[in-house]
């Protein structure tokens, strides 16, 4: 069971399987890994204890931050994501955490939850992926319907709130406009913007 894996010069958590998501372009679509990682598919949710252990087999001398990012949404996992970062944080407290996410945790939890991680999330990259709700739909194929869009945009704009660093970001598979009209939401919640390659 692969808890955990590098990505250039992060060590990446996959915590859960789970996503409320169902991307056209995700990477679980193309194979059982990424960047060389065993299996992320788990055969079933890693324990805390399981999570903090597989962190600290590592020599995360060698990494600049830790990256909560595997075959699902972590925030699926909230509460155990918070307390695998507390952990982490005693265990090793100049490391960096960030949460890469498709910005639904509210929904999914039926709560505002950007504020749960204040002090605890250094950094959060938020999957904006669409500059309006139906193109978001049609890439995302969210179990939430045309209500994920907004869910999103809500999620950022309070995550501004809490945490230090804020990125959204896009697929390079939208037209030249659409990735335009996003990077303008994007600034006008104040958060950073990044266009992500698209890897089929």
């Amino acid at each position: 069971m692969t808890i955990t894996y590098p990505v250039h010069d992060g060590l990446y958590v996959n915590v859960t399987n789970r996503c409320p998501d169902h991307c056209t372009f995700c990477i679980r679509n193309e194979g059982d890994g990424a960047y060389g990682s065993g299996s992320l598919w788990l055969e079933r949710e890693p324990s805390v204890e399981e999570i903090v252990d597989a962190i600290f087999a590592n020599d995360l001398s060698k990494y600049k931050e830790l990256v909560f990012c595997g075959y699902g949404e972590p925030l699926e996992r909230l509460d155990a994501v918070k307390d695998v970062i507390r952990r982490a944080k005693e265990k090793a407290p100049g490391l960096p955490v960030r949460i890469n996410t498709n910005g639904l945790a509210d929904l999914i939890h039926g709560r505002a939850t950007a504020k749960e991680l204040a002090g605890l999330a250094d950094a959060v990259s938020i999957s904006l992926n669409a500059p309006d709700a139906a193109t978001y739909q049609h890439y995302c194929r969210s179990d939430f319907g045309r209500a994920a869009y907004d869910a999103v945009l809500a999620y950022a704009r309070d995550c501004m709130r809490y945490i230090p660093s804020v990125t959204m970001t896009v697929l390079d598979l939208l037209t030249p406009a659409q990735i335009e009209e996003s990077r303008a939401i994007a600034a006008s919640i104040g958060a950073k913007f990044r266009v992500r390659a698209y890897e089929a």
